[in-house]
C-alpha cells in the first residue's frame, strides 16, 4: 500500500519502504521529524523555557517571532510548515497505529497530567489512550481534584505538576488559565480546549480534510452556527494556510472580531454571513457545533430560537454541491443543529473526524516533547 505524506497542504502518496506496517515510512525518520534537534532539546522536560506561546489575538512581531515556543496553544503561534509538519507526523504514526505496530514508544517512562475544569469524553480519550500507545502514563485530574485558581492559585499548579510530569495538557474555560499555565510550567503545555479557542480540534479537522478533501488551501470550508471557540480556531488556522472559510451565524452571535483580522492578514478569504444557504454553496466542507456549548446550557431554548433556520439537514448539503462533507466536532444534539440524516449521510466524516483526535494529538505531544 502506499504510504501518505502532505506537501504544500496537499496529501500525497508515496511508495513506502517497508512492507510490515501499511502506509507508513520507516519509523522516526529524520526527514519526518517535525522540528529540528535545537528545539527538540529545549522542549524537553527540566529545561527552563523563556518561549511561551503569545495569546493568539496578537500575532508575534519582532525577535519574539522567531522563538520556537515551548506550548501548543493557539495554532497561529506556528508557521504553515511546522503545521504541516505536524499533519504529516500525525499520517506517518496513524498508519503504524492502525496497523498494529506498538514498536514506536517515543513516550516510555514519560507521564502526562490531564488537567480538566471542563469534562470532554473525546478530549480524555483520545489523549490518554493516544499517550498510552506511545508508551506513556496520562494522569487523569477532574474538576473536583485541583479546582485550578480556586483552591490553589494557578501558578502553583502549573509548577507542581510539572515536577512530577512530562508535559500538561489542561481543558479550561478561561482562555488566560491555559496562558498562566504554560508562562509558569517548564515543561510543555498543551491547550485541550478554552472558551476562546480549541486549536487541537481544528488540528484533527485539518488532519480529516487531508485525507478525504485531499488538501487544506483553495478549499472552501462554511461553518454553519455559533460564532465560537470551534470558528475562532478555525480562523487561526486560516491565519497560516490559505483557504476560503465561511462563518454562517445569527447577528449577533459572530466570532470575535480580531481573529477575523488576524486570519484575513494570512492571506485567507474570510466572509461572515447570516446566510446559510447561500454560504454553502460550492462548499468542501459544511461544519457545524451545537448552539449551546458547556456553561450556556441555561441560554439553550433561547439560541433554539435565535438558531431556526442554521440546522444542517439534507438540504442544506445538497446545496453545498456533490461535492461537500460533512463534518461536527461532536457532541451532537440531533435534530437540533444537525439532523439525522445528514449526519449518517455517506458524505459526512463526523467519526473519522473523531477518530483523529488521537493521532492528530500524537504529532502535536510528539512535537513539543521534541521525540
Amino acid at each position: 500500500m502506499a504510504a501518505a505524506a502532505i506537501s504544500g497542504g496537499h496529501l500525497v502518496l508515496s511508495t513506502p519502504t517497508s512492507t510490515r506496517r501499511p502506509r507508513s515510512l520507516p519509523l522516526r525518520p529524520p526527514s519526518a521529524r517535525p522540528i529540528d534537534a535545537s528545539s527538540a532539546s529545549a522542549a524537553r522536560r527540566g529545561v527552563a523555557a523563556a518561549a511561551v506561546s503569545s495569546p493568539a489575538a496578537v500575532p508575534s512581531t519582532g525577535k519574539d517571532a522567531k522563538q520556537l515556543p515551548k506550548d501548543f496553544l493557539h495554532i497561529n503561534d506556528f508557521d504553515k510548515d511546522t503545521i504541516m509538519k505536524i499533519l504529516n507526523r500525525a499520517i506517518e504514526v496513524k498508519a503504524m497505529i492502525k496497523s498494529g505496530d506498538r514498536s514506536f514508544q517515543p513516550f516510555k517512562g514519560k507521564s502526562m497530567a490531564m488537567v480538566f475544569a471542563k469534562p470532554s469524553m473525546r478530549t480524555r480519550v483520545s489523549f490518554e489512550t493516544g499517550f498510552f500507545l506511545l508508551g506513556g502514563h496520562a494522569v487523569y485530574l477532574g474538576p473536583d481534584d485541583i479546582q485550578m485558581g480556586k483552591r490553589e492559585e494557578t501558578r502553583d499548579v502549573a509548577r507542581v505538576l510539572s515536577g512530577y510530569n512530562d508535559i500538561i495538557m489542561a481543558r479550561v474555560f478561561a482562555h488566560q488559565d491555559i496562558l498562566d499555565l504554560a508562562k509558569y510550567a517548564p515543561v510543555p503545555v498543551i491547550n485541550g480546549l478554552t472558551d476562546y479557542n480549541h486549536p487541537c480540534q481544528i488540528m484533527a479537522d485539518a488532519l480529516t480534510m487531508l485525507e478525504h478533501v485531499g488538501r487544506i488551501e483553495n478549499t472552501k470550508v462554511v461553518y454553519v452556527g455559533d460564532g465560537n471557540n470551534i470558528v475562532h480556531s478555525w480562523l487561526l488556522l486560516a491565519a497560516v494556510i490559505p483557504f476560503h472559510f465561511v462563518c454562517a451565524c445569527p447577528k449577533g452571535f459572530e466570532p470575535d472580531a480580531k481573529t477575523v483580522e488576524i486570519a484575513r492578514s494570512g492571506g485567507s478569504k474570510i466572509e461572515i454571513t447570516n446566510d446559510p444557504k447561500e454560504a454553502v454553496k460550492g462548499a468542501d466542507v459544511v461544519y457545524t457545533d451545537v448552539w449551546a456549548s458547556m456553561g450556556q446550557k441555561e441560554e439553550a431554548e433561547y439560541r433554539k430560537k435565535v438558531f431556526q433556520g442554521f440546522m444542517v439537514d439534507e438540504a442544506l448539503m445538497e446545496m453545498a454541491g456533490p461535492k461537500a462533507f460533512l463534518m461536527h466536532c461532536l457532541p451532537a444534539e440531533r435534530g437540533v443543529e444537525v439532523t439525522d440524516g445528514a449526519i449518517e449521510a455517506p458524505n459526512s466524516i463526523v467519526f473519522p473526524q473523531a477518530e483523529n483526535r488521537m493521532h492528530a494529538q500524537n504529532a502535536i505531544m510528539l512535537h513539543v516533547l521534541g521525540a
